[in-house]
């Protein structure tokens, strides 16, 4: 057992969470009860991940995609109230960390993206409003861009979307996880031969052709499952706590 403070200054601490400028409000959104004993880690706070974390018992809900976001003001009622209803009946808490999760050098879904690939090498990739919070980094041996499909594939659990128009062997390799299709370009800058994404958006097939950039979106949630999980595990060595994922599959 642990005190909830204890946690989320930990978590913020470790995550570098005051170094980003983010539309999430990362750290604790919700709070329940102050001694924590089992965690639950999940993608994003949807009505089933809540109802499920509080089933398991779970004393704090950690995501990635929160409830409360900076600038957003929005009515307590309708989805937002039974999640709210839930957190305050169940006495679970919630925290949740967005670009600190994507950027971390180790911990973050970017990183993990990466090391399935086998890179290494790795430094700070991908500009978005004026902070890096991709990664990219070189292969130990070349791969196929439909080697690397597979990789992902088979290791998140996803059915990924590959425009095979870079060149026929991987060395270089940048990965931004979610929706980050818009920074595309910037793997061609940088002199990549692949770029990894969740989501891919409509003008990424002929970028990817004009570019010469092999491009794989992977899924948005199925990009950013590995940093919340590698979370949990650092919060559990540290505080000797249960965690456990939740997993509620999205294809998108």
């Amino acid at each position: 057992m642990a005190g909830l403070g204890r946690i989320i200054a930990f978590a913020d601490d470790a995550l570098r969470s005051g170094d980003f400028r983010d539309a999430s409000l990362n750290g604790l959104q919700v709070e329940g009860r102050p001694e924590v004993r089992s965690i639950a880690l999940g993608v994003s706070a949807s009505l089933e991940f809540l109802r499920r974390a509080a089933a398991a018992g779970a004393d704090l809900a950690i995501v990635h995609h929160g409830l409360f976001w900076k600038g957003h003001a929005e009515a307590v009622k309708g989805p937002l109230k039974k999640k709210l209803s839930l957190l305050m009946e169940s006495g679970m808490s919630l925290a949740a960390w967005h670009l600190p999760l994507d950027a971390h050098p180790s911990l973050g879904n970017n990183a993990a993206l990466l090391r399935l690939l086998g890179a290494g090498k790795t430094r700070p990739f991908g500009a978005y409003d004026g902070q890096s919070i991709g990664m990219a980094g070189t292969l130990a041996a070349p791969l196929t861009p439909a080697k690397a499909a597979s990789l992902l594939g088979s290791a998140l659990g996803a059915e990924p979307l590959l425009f095979p128009y870079g060149p026929k062997k991987i060395r270089r390799v940048g990965a931004v996880s979610g929706g980050a299709a818009r920074l595309f370009a910037q793997a061609a800058e940088a002199g990549l031969d692949l770029f990894v994404t969740g989501e891919a958006g409509e003008p990424s097939q002929e970028t990817a052709r004009e570019l010469g950039v092999n491009f794989i979106s992977a899924g948005h949630y199925n990009t950013e499952k590995e940093g919340v999980k590698n979370l949990g595990r650092l919060l559990a060595r540290r505080f000797r706590l249960k965690t456990f994922f939740v997993d509620v599959p999205n294809p998108v």
